[in-house]
């Protein structure tokens, strides 16, 4: 198996976890908030930007405003130019990229099924699910109730849809932008990681 599997997800979904246990079957690294913690060491930023990053993006106008619209993605502007948001998102993306060239691996967010979008051995998967289900996690897992738990998986859904959208010019969460969409709520966390794994078996065979 020599597959780099990204796993993008609504909050609430279980799709971090889902990874976690992924890499566990595949006996593969798995890499989330070690992405941060390697990004902040090697270029030289504090952790805790890499950490708010995401959190900036709650409007997808005012966010391309602030970051720079006609700044970022143009060739002839040095890096000096950009954003500092920008210039995390470069940092990220190269941390990113270093993982998947050391080997097999699963990353979850942080853009990785864009950033590494030209690799040959890339399988980016989209978890999904009901709102009911996300809301029951939500509440469980962060002690909220459930006007709290719904406010925060908006707030969050949106920050990641417009952080997306913003910096890979592309559609979170659309299906055909992954190769793999799942509803966890269907068959749950556990099962939800098995399906990914015969779907990236099933590659080699």
């Amino acid at each position: 198996m020599n597959k780099v599997i990204t796993i993008s997800r609504l909050y609430g979904s279980g799709g971090r976890e889902i990874g976690k246990i992924l890499a566990k079957q595949l006996d593969i690294p798995f890499y989330d908030y070690e992405l941060i913690e390697r990004a902040a060491n090697e270029s030289g930023f504090a952790k805790e930007i890499f950490e708010n990053a995401e959190s900036k993006a709650t409007n997808s106008f005012l966010y391309s405003i602030a970051m720079g619209m006609s700044a970022y993605g143009n060739q002839e502007l040095g890096y000096n130019t950009l954003s500092l948001d920008d210039r995390i998102y470069l940092a990220q993306s190269e941390v990113i990229r270093k993982y998947a060239q050391e080997g097999p691996c699963v990353i979850v967010g942080r853009c990785a099924d864009f950033v590494l979008r030209d690799m040959p051995n890339l399988v980016s998967v989209f978890v999904w699910a009901d709102i009911d289900y996300r809301i029951k996690r939500a509440m469980e897992r962060n002690e909220l109730d459930e006007d709290r738990a719904k406010q925060k998986i908006k707030k969050i859904d949106k920050q990641r849809r417009n952080y997306y959208n913003y910096h890979a010019n592309n559609k979170w969460g659309l299906s055909e932008n992954y190769d793999l969409s799942i509803r966890s709520d269907r068959i749950g966390i556990e099962k939800s990681a098995k399906v990914i794994e015969a779907y990236v078996k099933g590659m080699d065979s």
